[in-house]
């Protein structure tokens, strides 16, 4: 960098250039930086493989799009519903979601179809697998919770019949890492009162 005075004096001179050098200090610490920035960046692109279960799971994230997963089988939920005995099985997410998947919706109208015709008041509970930040997990849940009682409000269920609740990461349906028991936890359960 130059600088050019006009009119100071200063030993007789009449301009004064001043030049500012890159030292080799200064050099030093502009390379310790680049590097140090370099690792913090690859710190942070990379992430930690998870444990892999016995159906083979892989390496998902909380934002992965998770499309190579496995999907509960709807066909071997409880799908019972009566005006005597009321009980609605659980819907299951996808990673990271909260849309509520085609093959539960005849689970969902099922339930519909009970809880309008009685005067029975449920709970809806969401709840997501062990990834992700505690604060996030509650947040994602009750997105979920509030999906399902959309969903139920949209075929006729009156909103004063329905709660929702969060409970994030913290009552797994299945203990345990791996992709077999997240999907199991990405879930909605319902409490009848």
């Amino acid at each position: 960098m130059f600088v050019t005075r006009i009119g100071a004096r200063r030993g007789g001179n009449d301009r004064i250039m001043m030049r500012r050098k890159l030292t080799p200090m200064n050099m030093r610490w502009a390379a310790i930086l680049f590097a140090g920035l370099l690792v913090f960046a690859a710190g942070c692109a990379s992430t930690p493989e998870a444990t892999e279960d016995s159906g083979g799971g892989g390496t998902d994230s909380e934002f992965s799009d998770g499309s190579n997963q496995p999907i509960p089988d709807s066909s071997m939920q409880d799908t019972n519903v009566s005006n005597r005995s009321l009980s609605i099985a659980p819907v299951y997410f996808d990673l990271d979601q909260s849309k509520i998947r085609s093959e539960f919706g005849s689970i969902l109208s099922a339930a519909a179809t009970a809880l309008v015709d009685s005067d029975a008041t449920i709970v809806i509970a969401g709840h997501c697998d062990e990834r992700g930040s505690a604060d996030y997990n509650v947040a994602l849940g009750e997105r979920r919770a509030g999906s399902v009682r959309n969903y139920l409000y949209n075929l006729g269920v009156p909103m004063a019949q329905m709660t929702i609740v969060s409970y994030g990461e913290a009552q797994p349906a299945v203990n345990g890492t791996g992709e077999t028991a997240w999907q199991l936890n990405r879930r909605a359960e319902f409490q009848i009162r």
